[in-house]
């Protein structure tokens, strides 16, 4: 693959010491290493080949690879996440641990938490001390990939739109292009998320490095709020002002008057 082509990857990530599955995007995968998480959507990655956004040593291979192809690939731990560092190991006292806790009974080995700010995995818990693990969860792991290149997007609409989707996970972008500016109508679900903000700065980064864009502009479309007319209800009741009632017989309920 040339640098800067946007595919769509299909893969299996495991320990390659343990064979343990660790992340896939095929749903069979998941629930025949059970391993499938309800609600979760099982799609292929969306990246730009040589774009630095994933572990050097699966860029490098993406780099080589052709479409279409099984590949199977061992990464070590310098090209993955690095190996362990113990500096970045720290025991602390229980007491210390349970006062950034909202909930102990939520704590487990392997369970994520958050000392000040930082974030870690609880490796140990007994006799008073709890030790933090502030590596990478798989720092220290030679990591094996089995991967496909399942689709190369071709076409600059399709790529601003594979680009739009995978960088926020909302589907409804409306593009348009006045030769290299490019105009995105945000879907209404995303009007509503509090990260829109940081995530409309990062697109412009993403769609310039991939496109070649010029002027990006992000269009908000708020509807009119839609009013039912009182005159439309169902309701035979003369005293029900209930625009939505549609219970023929039922009873305006209230304080009688004295």
């Amino acid at each position: 693959m040339e640098e800067g082509t946007i595919v769509h990857v299909d893969y299996d990530l495991y320990n390659a010491d343990s064979g343990d599955l660790i992340e896939t995007t095929r749903e069979e995968v998941a629930k025949e290493k059970e391993i499938h998480q309800e609600g979760r959507a099982y799609t292929p990655l969306v990246c730009v080949v040589g774009a630095g956004n994933l572990i050097s040593g699966f860029e490098d291979s993406l780099l080589e690879a052709e479409a279409d192809k099984d590949i199977s690939v061992e990464i070590a731990p310098a090209d993955a996440y690095g190996e362990k560092d113990p500096d970045q190991i720290e025991t602390i006292s229980v007491d210390k641990l349970l006062r950034h806790v909202r909930d102990p009974k939520a704590l487990y080995i392997g369970g994520p938490v958050s000392i000040e700010g930082r974030q870690g995995t609880l490796s140990y818990l007994a006799a008073g001390r709890a030790r933090i693990d502030y590596n990478h969860p798989m720092a220290g792991r030679t990591l094996k990939y089995d991967y496909k290149i399942v689709k190369v997007i071709e076409g600059k609409e399709e790529k601003v739109a594979a680009l739009l989707e995978a960088n926020t996970g909302q589907e409804g972008f409306e593009v348009s292009f006045d030769g290299d500016d490019i105009s995105v109508v945000v879907p209404q679900t995303m009007l509503f998320d509090p990260n829109a903000a940081m995530q409309k700065f990062r697109l412009v980064t993403v769609l310039r490095d991939a496109v070649q864009a010029g002027k990006v502009s992000f269009v908000e479309v708020h509807e009119p709020r839609v009013v039912a007319d009182e005159e439309e209800s169902n309701c035979e009741n003369p005293e029900c002002k209930d625009p939505s009632c549609e219970v023929k017989d039922c009873e305006v309920t209230g304080e009688e008057e004295e």
